[in-house]
């Protein structure tokens, strides 16, 4: 066995595999991803999938109507594909709220998430009486996360479809449900909320119960549009279904008209140096605004406009009927450097960030005429040392 000790004189130097850039920034998307993979109208929707999520690059992504195991594992295929191979998902369970009637339901809630960012602390079944709400409990891998761990709730949730007092009285009784859970938490808990809520104005008891300022977890829409929002074209830049008009593709075929999903956020989120909303950053992906494109369908040259392309909205009307929602939230923390790096051969380092001098331990490698190369925090390179 052959063991080698470089010693190096330095200044203020990182070695070039391990730099690393603190983020400060996540961004969350939350889809319906229309009975997925049991709907097959629309034939390779996988490919449709990967082009929606490689072109936003969440580092939270939040899903229902998600079918079963499998569908989990591609989709979780997909994102270390899309995004990054760092990306995990939590666990997968199917449904619990309908036990008493025979498990019929196939609708399952998941997320994903970068675990070089994020770490799962926690999940929690909240059972209601037709589908759960997830939840997640999750901590910034952050450089001070013993001494100030930043921890965030993620829901994922889809309450009851259609209009009429009799599904407007599930939904609320539903969010009573998960505000018995939230009844349990820190007050100050940083609590994110993702899901198909099936409302149609903000004056439902289901959502005026997550706004209510009494409870021990308030509420906020941080896109600030509350209002009726169904068949409003005052808030057709919120509105996330349908995307078709058209019968064949599954799902709904009703138009731009409504808007259904929702990222809402604990108020504290708005104000938290810790772990906060950044404004504005709320958006419909791939809804660009525009009035002509209410009762239309997304891929239509009545919903052009600026900010999201043709490629996109076809690719969104043919894998769900509904639009993602997506926002951006932020940190004053510095997070770890936690990037994995396979190695083919033995070495290490006893310190990465260095003042004078650095000390790489070699471990049965053989020279075959290889260098190591160390390069300043610029990326100039310093020196470069046969091995």
């Amino acid at each position: 066995m052959k063991s080698n000790t470089l010693i190096l004189l330095l200044v203020f130097v990182f070695l070039s595999f391990s730099r690393s850039e603190a983020q400060s920034s996540f961004k969350v998307m939350f889809y319906n991803l229309l009975n997925y993979p049991d709907e097959t109208a629309v034939a390779n929707r996988e490919e449709d999938l990967e082009f929606i999520i490689s072109d936003y690059q969440p580092d939270l992504f939040l899903v229902c109507e998600l079918n079963n195991i499998t569908g989990a594992n591609t989709v979780l295929n997909i994102t270390q594909t899309a995004i990054r191979p760092s990306f995990e998902m939590a666990t997968f369970v199917s449904n619990t709220s309908d036990d008493n009637f025979g498990d019929s339901n196939d609708l399952q809630n998941l997320l994903y998430y970068d675990s070089s960012k994020f770490s799962l602390e926690e999940e929690v079944i909240v059972p209601t009486n037709l589908r759960d709400f997830n939840v997640y409990r999750l901590r910034l891998n952050t450089v001070n996360q013993l001494t100030n761990p930043v921890e965030l709730y993620v829901i994922v949730c889809h309450l009851k479809a259609s209009s009429g007092p009799d599904n407007a009285q599930r939904r609320f009784e539903m969010v009573q449900e998960l505000d018995n859970y939230l009844n349990t938490l820190p007050s100050d808990s940083h609590v994110l909320l993702g899901g198909d809520l099936n409302l149609y104005t903000a004056l439902e008891s289901a959502f005026q119960e997550l706004l209510d300022t009494t409870n021990n977890i308030t509420f906020t829409d941080p896109a600030n549009q509350i209002g009726n929002w169904s068949n409003n074209t005052t808030f057709i830049d919120v509105f996330t279904q349908s995307t078709r008009t058209q019968s064949g593709f599954g799902g709904s075929r009703g138009g731009f008209d409504d808007r259904f999903d929702f990222i809402l956020t604990s108020e504290n989120m708005l104000t938290s140096t810790d772990l906060a909303y950044t404004p504005d950053s709320y958006k419909v992906y791939g809804n660009n605004g525009v009035i002509s494109c209410y009762n239309s369908r997304i891929n239509s040259s009545n919903c052009a406009g600026p900010e999201y392309s043709e490629a996109l909205r076809e690719a969104l009307h043919n894998f769900s009927d509904h639009l993602p929602v997506t926002i951006e939230i932020e940190t004053s923390e510095t997070l770890l450097n936690t990037n994995n790096f396979v190695l083919k051969e033995t070495w290490s380092i006893e310190q990465s960030l260095v003042r004078s001098e650095v000390i790489i331990n070699l471990n049965n490698v053989s020279p075959n005429g290889r260098s190591l190369s160390i390069y300043n925090q610029l990326g100039q390179l310093i020196t470069e040392k046969p091995i």
